[in-house]
């Protein structure tokens, strides 16, 4: 991988992490496009540890407050009624299906699903899942509503995201937005709930590249820090004008972009001129 290459891949993961367009299958469209080889799924997971330490900055009040309250409320029975209580076991309890099925499908993930046609079908299907929830979904809850059901079904929404082109946050809020969540709540719980995951994810293939264990190739490790690091500062301006956005926008510009995105994949791919 060369600098240029890791330079716009930063730029693409910061961009599209957050967004529910799916960033994994940006990584993989982009580098197709421009005749680069297939970055990898370690690649991107790794990237997305930058993404995911803008989460931390931005809402590390948040976070602090959610650690520490839970922290507390192992020994103190009082605060396990604490909102920041709850939270902090439905971020663990939202996180055991994709640990347990990431684990399970890891080869599958990361060289089956990264097919193309695969890829393009999840961006189409999925967009017209997450335009139906976004119409019929009451928006009336916020995140005080949050039961350890709803944690489970948004934990089993964010393990469809293993499929690059179903997105992470994509299928989170989607499922948020089935429940009768508000788009900025569902969309916060998904940057919330990602965290586990995706540092998980990350630092696990990190030390599968340093074991020489990963699939899909060898990591250069020079462009993939600068990749991240370039990740970290875009994704930082991308969850700021998102979490303004929902307060009052839709889903349909995301939607309609998806399905134009994997028609044209599919089309490419039929004619030759992308490699599936």
């Amino acid at each position: 991988m060369g600098w240029v290459e890791a330079v716009v891949l930063g730029l693409v993961q910061g961009l599209t992490e957050f967004l529910p367009i799916s960033s994994s299958a940006h990584l993989r469209v982009v580098g197709s496009v421009f005749g680069w080889d297939d970055p990898g799924a370690a690649f991107t997971a790794i990237t997305q540890i930058g993404t995911e330490l803008a989460v931390l900055l931005y809402f590390r009040h948040d976070i602090w407050s959610i650690i520490r309250t839970w922290v507390l409320s192992l020994k103190d029975k009082e605060l396990r009624a604490e909102p920041d209580a709850r939270m902090g076991w439905l971020i663990i309890i939202g996180s055991v299906p994709i640990v347990v099925l990431g684990l399970l499908f890891q080869d599958a993930i990361e060289t089956t699903f990264r097919d193309l046609r695969i890829i393009a079908i999840a961006l189409v299907v999925f967009s017209l899942v997450l335009y139906f929830a976004d119409r019929i979904g009451s928006k009336q809850r916020t995140l005080t509503d949050l039961t350890v059901k709803h944690g489970i079904l948004y934990g089993l929404a964010q393990a469809a995201a293993l499929v690059p082109g179903v997105s992470r946050s994509g299928g989170t809020i989607t499922m948020g937005l089935f429940l009768g969540y508000s788009r900025a709540a569902a969309a916060r719980y998904s940057f919330l709930l990602a965290i586990p995951a995706v540092l998980g994810s990350g630092f696990f293939q990190a030390y599968e590249a340093f074991t020489g264990g990963t699939a899909g190739g060898r990591i250069e490790w020079g462009p993939t820090v600068v990749a991240t690091v370039i990740a970290f500062g875009v994704g930082l301006a991308v969850i700021a004008w998102l979490l303004r956005y929902l307060e009052r926008g839709t889903f349909t510009p995301f939607v309609v972009y998806r399905v134009v995105l994997g028609l044209l994949l599919l089309a490419a791919v039929g004619a030759g001129l992308l490699t599936p």
